[in-house]
Parts: C-alpha cells; sequence; structure tokens
C-alpha cells in the first residue's frame, strides 16, 4: 500500500488516522490493522520508509519483490530534476508503530510529546467518568502539573466538537471541567488573568474606537497591560497603529518621565519593538513562501490540479501575493502573464464560492417575508433537498450554542419548516 505525499497532499492524514490500512468486520466485530506492505513517501522532507509485517512471514528477497514496484511508482511520479538520492535508500522500518513515530518525529513529533499528550488525554477521560465537582478538583489538584497550554487547547477542541455535532450535555460538561482547571490550577489561573486583562483592554480599544482612536490612547492602553502574553496578542491586532509616530509619542514620554516611569516605558519600546519586528519578518517570510508559490502553480501546464494539490497553502497571503504580482504584470504591460494570473483568480473564486444551498439560504433570510420566501423556494425548486435541509438544521444548531440572537434562530426554523414542505410537495409530484 503507498503513501506518496507528492500525488496525495492527505496521504500522511490517511495513514495516521488508518483510514486505508485499517480493517472491520461487520459480521464478527473484529478491528484491526491490515497485514499489508506499506510505502510512505515525503518529498519535502525527503522521507521514504518502508514497512513490511513480519507477522506474513516473507523471506527478505519476498519482500524486496513486493516493495520494489511501490517504490518505482514514487520515483517515476516525481519528475527527474526532483529525484533525489534518498530515493534510492529507502530506511526500513520494524515495526508498525516505529513507522508512525518516524513520521511523527519529522513533524518535530517526538515520543515524549506523544506520551504527554496521551496523559493529558487519561486525565480528561478520567474527569469525565467522575460524578461531581468535588471529586473532579481533588484529581484536579493531585494531577495539576499535567496541566498547560496544550491541556486547554485539547479541552477546547473537545467542546467545539461536541457543540458543532449538536451533543449540548457533552459540550457542557467539558466546559465544567475547563472552569475547574482554570480555577484550581496555578497555570489555569494565570491563563484566566491574562484572558480577562485580554478582553478588558479590547474592550477600552473598542471603546476608543467608536470616539476616535488616536496613538495616544494606543500608548495608554498598551503601558497598562502587565502580562506579556496580552501585550502580544495586542501588539498583533494593532500592528499598523505601530508607526513611526507612536514610537515617537512613546519615545517624548520617555524623555519627560521619573526615572522609576522613564525605565517601565524604556523596557515596553523594547518589547513592542521586538514584537513588531517578528511580526513584520513573519509578514515577510510568508508574503515571499505565498509569492514562490503562485510561481510555482503558474509554471504548470494544469493550473487548477496545481492549485487543488496546494489547496492548504492557500491563505490571505497568497490572495495579495496574486494581486501584487497582477498589478506588477499591468504596469509591464504583460498581457501573458496578465492572463495567466487572472486564471488564477477564476480558479479561486470558483473554489472559494459558497455552496449553492448557504446562498440560498441567505436570499430566504434577507427576504422581508414568508410570502417572498415560498417564491425564492419555488424559484429554485432544484436546490430544495435534503443537502439544503441538513444544511439549515446544522446551522440552527450551531446559532443555538453560540447564543445568536433568538429572532435569527426562529427566522432559520420557519425556514426550515417552509423548506421541509417544499421538499415533501416536489417528492409527491415526481
Amino acid at each position: 500500500m503507498l503513501f506518496d505525499m507528492n500525488t496525495d497532499p492527505t496521504a500522511k492524514q490517511k495513514l495516521l488516522g488508518r483510514a486505508n490500512n485499517f480493517a472491520h468486520c461487520q459480521a464478527c466485530g473484529y478491528e484491526g490493522l491490515i497485514s499489508t506492505p506499506i510505502v510512505y513517501h515525503d518529498p519535502n522532507k525527503e522521507l521514504l520508509l518502508t514497512y513490511f509485517p513480519g507477522e506474513l512471514g516473507f523471506p527478505l528477497n519476498e519482500q524486496e519483490k513486493q516493495i520494489g514496484p511501490l517504490v518505482n511508482q514514487v520515483v517515476n511520479a516525481l519528475p527527474a530534476e526532483k529525484r533525489k538520492g534518498y530515493l534510492f535508500q529507502p530506511n526500513s522500518m520494524f515495526t508498525y508503530q516505529s513507522l508512525i513515530d518516524r513520521i511523527l518525529a519529522a513533524d518535530g513529533i517526538t515520543k515524549e510529546m506523544i506520551e504527554a499528550q496521551q496523559k493529558r488525554v487519561n486525565l480528561i477521560e478520567r474527569l469525565l467518568s467522575l460524578p461531581n465537582e468535588e471529586d473532579r478538583v481533588t484529581v484536579v489538584r493531585q494531577e495539576a502539573n499535567l496541566v498547560d497550554g496544550e491541556t486547554f487547547t485539547l479541552l477546547s477542541t473537545l467542546i467545539q466538537s461536541a457543540s458543532a455535532q449538536g451533543d449540548e450535555a457533552s459540550a457542557k460538561l467539558l466546559s465544567q471541567i475547563q472552569a475547574v482547571l482554570l480555577n484550581e490550577t496555578d497555570f489555569g489561573k494565570k491563563l484566566l488573568a491574562d484572558s480577562q486583562e485580554t478582553q478588558h483592554a479590547l474592550k477600552e480599544l473598542d471603546k476608543a474606537g467608536k470616539e476616535g482612536l488616536t496613538r495616544e490612547k494606543l500608548l495608554e492602553v498598551l503601558s497598562s497591560l502587565k502580562s506579556e502574553t496580552s501585550l502580544t496578542t495586542l501588539v498583533s491586532l494593532t500592528r499598523s497603529g505601530l508607526d513611526y509616530q507612536f514610537f515617537q509619542i512613546l519615545s517624548e514620554k520617555i524623555e519627560q518621565s521619573t526615572d522609576e516611569n522613564k525605565q517601565a516605558l524604556i523596557s515596553l519600546r523594547d518589547k513592542l519593538l521586538d514584537l513588531t519586528r517578528k511580526i513584520d519578518n513573519e509578514v515577510k517570510k510568508r508574503l515571499e513562501n505565498a509569492a514562490s508559490l503562485l510561481e510555482n502553480i503558474l509554471k504548470e501546464a494544469d493550473v487548477q490540479a496545481a492549485i487543488e494539490k496546494h489547496a492548504e497553502e492557500i491563505d490571505e497571503f497568497f490572495t495579495q501575493a496574486v494581486q501584487v504580482e497582477f498589478e506588477k504584470a499591468h504596469s509591464e504591460n504583460n498581457l501573458e502573464r496578465m492572463e495567466k494570473i487572472q486564471k488564477v483568480v477564476s480558479i479561486l473564486d470558483k473554489m472559494t464560492a459558497p455552496p449553492p444551498e448557504v446562498v440560498l439560504i441567505q436570499k430566504l433570510l434577507d427576504a422581508s417575508d414568508d410570502e417572498t420566501r415560498k417564491k425564492i423556494l419555488q424559484e429554485n425548486e432544484t436546490l430544495v433537498n435534503d443537502q439544503l435541509l441538513q444544511t439549515i438544521n446544522a446551522i440552527i444548531t450551531e446559532s443555538s450554542t453560540k447564543s445568536q440572537a433568538p429572532e435569527l434562530i426562529d427566522t432559520l426554523k420557519s425556514i426550515y419548516k417552509m423548506a421541509l414542505r417544499a421538499h415533501m410537495e416536489k417528492n409527491l409530484k415526481s
């Protein structure tokens, strides 16, 4: 079985998720890995790994006969200029777990990190099994050393997943566990304090924004922050305001300040300069990577296939690179390049366009009354199907979990009833 990141960007996800090499017997309920040879290839990390299950009992020469064609597939799928030495020296993994560990290690994920994550998962599972908050508090205090940023990230992911699936009971229980971790551990208390400070600062900025946010007010808000986390968050959100004039105002304040306050302002200036420098360097790096990706896509004969292959890498920086390169080509009157870039824009527009059922739901929400909505449903009869009903239902569920306006939820429920009726009438006609 071949997992080649060169031809399938989801290959690693499939292997790690056991989507292709895991068997489930409907008759007896048996579940387990399929004993089959595996070749894994990641050209970006120059990784070519092979695994041959020992339980198959094949001699070495027979193993090579079965693995060889898969390796040849990897090599043949690459253009000649990208065939490097690592392709002719594949690394043999003796166990399936060592194969997985090697792939994760290439991503910077060590065995120790995996074990630490498993301990966090075990802690959350244990807390979920406890009947009351008092028992949870006791366990959390005993296992406080396991609570860190990764623990809260994991919890947030689980809460979002439960909410998305409409499992309100699990989402509520996980939120209660999150509250215990925030209130009963040193890390949680600091995280909570940082969050509260950040939220307060954001409210101050929002209030000032309505009145006309000035650089002086921005400096006042940033000066009040005690947490490094809050400062980093606010700087990332207000980077455009931290310009030459802002730092000039800060320097003037330093000159006018007393010794104690002067040192605090100097320290703040150093931190702000460092943070803005890091942000600018990261933006520059991502823009350069986006421009490089665009060039690679433009070189391909099949532009759409190239875009689909790199879909996960396309973000706002790529969009910005497209705009910059189009304007540059326009200024140089390079019509051929303008046409190529315009083709990229057209493909991206199609790929990012919302599904037709979502567009229809928005039209229904924008409609002034039920009669207009019924008319819209009649005009879009082909879209009135199970997919539309499922989408409306999913939006209602999500809106309810995020405490959206009751009026919106009521309107969505009314639209669902109308769409359901229209769908049933269409089925009766057919």
